[in-house]
């Protein structure tokens, strides 16, 4: 559509004042663009290829759902905006927040973190728990209906106008008869897997250009009980981070239900197994022995699963050139990264809050291209952070994955910065706000950081793994 706000479509026989509008996919980008679209439409339908649970459990279309998830600050404020009081139901549903850096033995480019009050906290419960809670919340406004058990298959329309898409119903297998639904406004939120650039070219329209960068990161996770109460109390979480150098990764976070999900990753041509014994011995490849002995002492509670599609894509639906009125993409759909950083979920609200603050500016018409410039916008920051750490990573491939000479002087200064802020309470608060997206990158070059930076060396860390908290005066 010309506009996503004003304009209505009359061959679908939607006036002005009866605008429908269609979500591709319902996990946390779809619903929560979902829930900002129903202020501007009569109605929204939430197409849903899975059949969702009971309740806040893993279901097919999400296999990452079965690995850790983080929800940053940055996510927590979004969703709050969104949806008042949410955080609130997070912690009575037991999620933990885990504060940054003094609940977490963590360790990264050689060096233990000191465990200063924390600056930060991040939400480490199931994505199956945050989608359950939103899900409830959005699903309650009568504008909004959700079909389940459903394929989009294709786009209506032609080149210059997106008007509804082909659904096919899954219980009726591949050669079920296509159905068509009209609708004012297509939002492409079906994730890492999305086949819109294929249903675009379909309907005569140009496919968006995409970036890629892969690393091969592969990762493993298994769900386990602290069988001798290691965690808990002075420390909530383990986590050592891969770097060039040292390309193995591992965590052990914990859950809403009291037990611990671990994750061990390595890179294409060593990817951490899933076979239960060859699991556990796969820790011994940190470099520090404190994951092992914990897997060593714990319970497991079922199998291990493989995650293996973590290249980071951006599709830039934003460039210039013809695009079909009518269509949006957001989420992983338009911008997905590296799970290792753990910015889905807050990526996926920062981009409903864009939604919504583009379609309510009074002063600017909500064209399609604008709307689409916003989401990737929300998307920016996420992106710069785990593209530019995966570009240095060996191996790395894809036709983004070129170091330019603006990214070795910024891969300089990292690097001071990440040697620094392990020892250094102002420094790693300033970086853990970049890293949780709630301050913009150019707070990382304000004059006294940056005096820091450059002229300070790094401070003292712990040599062993710090297993308790820095008083607040330390």
């Amino acid at each position: 559509m010309n506009s996503v706000r004003e304009n209505g479509d009359r061959r679908s026989g939607h006036g002005p004042g009866g605008r429908h509008v269609v979500v591709i996919g319902g996990s946390l980008a779809g619903l929560l663009a979902a829930h900002v679209l129903a202020g501007h439409a009569e109605r929204v339908t939430v197409v849903e290829r899975d059949r969702y649970p009971d309740g806040p459990l893993p279901r097919p279309g999400t296999p990452q759902s079965r690995h850790p998830h983080v929800l940053l600050e940055g996510g927590q404020r979004a969703l709050e905006s969104l949806l008042p009081g949410f955080i609130a139901e997070l912690r009575a549903a037991g999620s933990p927040p885990v504060g940054m850096p003094a609940d977490i033995a963590q360790w990264q480019s050689g060096r233990w973190f000191r465990r200063t009050p924390a600056s930060t906290h991040i939400y480490t419960g199931s994505r199956a728990q945050i989608e359950h809670l939103v899900r409830q919340r959005v699903v309650a406004n009568p504008a909004i209906t959700v079909t389940e058990g459903t394929d989009v298959v294709g786009l209506l329309g032609e080149a210059s106008r997106v008007r509804g898409v082909l659904l096919r119903d899954r219980a009726d297998g591949a050669h079920a008869q296509r159905q068509p639904l009209e609708a004012d406004l297509v939002v492409d939120a079906s994730g890492r897997g999305t086949k819109a650039p294929q249903w675009l070219t379909a309907i005569g329209a140009r496919p968006p250009h995409e970036e890629t960068i892969d690393t091969g990161l592969a990762y493993a996770t298994r769900v386990y009980r602290d069988r001798n109460k290691a965690l808990g109390a002075e420390t909530l979480a383990y986590y050592v981070l891969p770097n060039p150098s040292q390309v193995y990764g591992g965590g052990v976070l914990p859950l809403e239900d009291g037990t611990y999900m671990v994750t061990l990753s390595g890179l294409r041509g060593d990817e951490p197994p899933t076979s239960d014994e060859e699991f556990a011995a796969y820790a011994k490849r940190l470099p520090h022995p404190l994951v092992h002995r914990w897997l060593s002492e714990a319970e497991p509670l079922g199998p291990a699963s493989g995650f293996r599609q973590t290249a980071n894509v951006r599709r830039r639906y934003d460039l210039h050139g013809p695009r079909p009125a009518g269509f949006l993409a957001t989420g992983d759909a338009v911008c997905t990264f590296n799970p290792i950083y753990g910015q889905g979920m807050a990526v996926a609200a920062l981009s409903a809050v864009a939604l919504r603050d583009v379609l309510d500016d009074k002063r600017r018409t909500p064209t399609t291209r604008r709307v689409q410039r916003a989401l990737l916008a929300a998307s920016r920051q996420a992106w710069d952070i785990s593209a530019g750490a995966d570009k240095k990573m060996p191996g790395a491939s894809g036709n983004a994955a070129a170091v330019r000479a603006a990214d070795r002087a910024a891969g300089w200064y990292l690097r001071r910065v990440q040697e620094r802020y392990p020892g250094d309470p102002e420094l790693g608060r300033v970086f853990r706000s970049v890293l949780t997206l709630t301050k913009p990158l150019t707070a990382l070059f304000a004059p006294a950081v940056a005096r820091t930076v450059l002229f300070s060396p790094p401070g003292q860390t712990p040599v062993e793994p710090p297993l308790t908290r820095e008083g607040p005066a330390a």
